[in-house]
């Protein structure tokens, strides 16, 4: 199978990617006042924007955000070199498909961190450039069911929970779903040299062949 078949899957998850983005800018209010039922309670469309890493997480350090954004950038020029690696070491076609799918949620990332505080003016106000500090636009809910700890559960008993609260996009599930596929299957992609040869067959050896190995 050709290589730019891998980066085609990449870039369709990118298109897919920012133009869900897109239209949630465009088309909803932010918060749970725009909230836009899919599947009853259990899917949601929840407009948000994540200032940092996945599950809201940030850098307190003033050039926080800019590294972060210069790391995904490295990251998602390393995982585009590797795919082209693995390709030439004929590595299996299940293992580019899952690099594909984490390439295309990466570069959907990058695009929110690197322009949306230009372009969509949606940068921290205390941010000291607008460039690559954008905050990705997160929009999918799975609030599967809700309820209070028992009280005899310790710290927590009687506290309200949410599962599952993350709010996240058609990137990260890209990546996530790759990733997860890699540890599923790994066994299968990243077969060692010792197994492949353990498991290929035996050749019989001519009379010929072996007279030649004792005189050799």
């Amino acid at each position: 199978m050709k290589l730019y078949k891998y980066f085609l899957l990449a870039l369709g998850v990118i298109v897919i990617d920012q133009t869900s983005k897109l239209l949630v800018y465009y088309n909803m209010d932010m918060g749970t006042a725009g909230e836009i039922e899919v599947i009853g309670d259990w899917f949601k469309l929840h407009y948000l924007l994540n200032p940092g890493m996945a599950f809201g997480l940030k850098w307190s350090h003033e050039f926080g955000k800019l590294l972060l954004t210069l790391f995904r950038l490295g990251a998602m020029v390393g995982i585009g070199y590797y795919i082209i690696y693995l390709y030439r070491q004929n590595a299996k076609t299940g293992l580019l498909w899952c690099m594909g799918l984490i390439l295309g949620g990466a570069v959907g990332n990058v695009i929110d961190s690197t322009f949306y505080g230009v372009f969509l003016d949606n940068a921290p106000a205390d941010s000291p450039t607008p460039w690559f500090h954008g905050q990705v636009i997160d929009m999918l809910f799975f609030p599967l069911f809700d309820g209070y700890y028992p009280e005899w559960v310790p710290v927590i008993g009687g506290d309200y929970f949410l599962f599952f609260s993350p709010v996240f996009n058609i990137a990260d599930s890209s990546i996530f779903i790759g990733v997860v596929l890699i540890l599923i299957f790994q066994k299968r992609y990243f077969k060692h040299k010792e197994d492949v040869k353990s498991s290929a067959p035996d050749v019989p050896v001519s009379k010929e062949n072996s007279d030649s190995l004792i005189t050799s």
